[in-house]
């Protein structure tokens, strides 16, 4: 069965990042589907020369390099990723072999302003690139006012949002079966 691993770059309980990840994963169609725990020591290259990479990191490289594909959510802080999401990119960055490069991953973005995390998102492909992942280039999915797309049972209820999110999926679904 297709693994699927999430990333959201928000680490609250109510996230709508990580609300959209598991309605990307439920759009993609039949996978086991896990969302990785971000909750990482701050990177420290100090640390990392007397200590080596932390255990954590050592396994989120593992659900990473395992998975058929990788969904990341981020919302807009200050006009761009969370602290969150860069940080465990900089950690990611330091295993070898290298779990992205090559790997299918599809993005997007909740955010409460208008905008939908729109600089966040084009920040985050910046962040992507190093990794050369097989990075699904659209269609972008920002979705704005966060807060009010979901209903209580944390789906979206927007028929452009969830129309947008499928085309999304299936062209990650493409890729990941390339």
């Amino acid at each position: 069965m297709t693994y699927i691993l999430g990333l959201s770059g928000s680490l609250r309980a109510q996230s709508s990042n990580s609300a959209l990840l598991r309605e990307a994963a439920r759009a993609y169609g039949p996978i086991a589907y896990h969302e990785a725990d971000l909750r990482l020591p701050l990177y420290d290259g100090d640390h990392e020369t007397t200590q080596g990479i932390p255990p954590v990191v050592i396994a989120l490289a593992a659900e990473i390099a395992g998975a058929s594909a990788v969904l990341i959510s981020t919302p807009e802080y200050n006009k761009g990723p969370s602290g969150v999401l860069k940080n465990a990119l900089d950690w990611i960055s330091r295993v070898k072999p290298q779990p992205l490069a090559g790997k299918p991953v599809a993005v997007m973005s909740a955010a409460a302003g208008r905008a939908g995390g729109e600089r966040a998102q084009m920040i985050l492909r910046g962040f992507l690139v190093p990794f050369q992942p097989r990075l699904v280039i659209g269609p972008e999915l920002h979705l704005a006012n966060c807060t009010e797309e979901f209903d209580s049972a944390q789906r979206l209820t927007n028929p452009l949002y969830r129309d947008t999110l499928a085309t999304l999926m299936t062209r990650l679904r493409d890729e990941a079966q390339r």
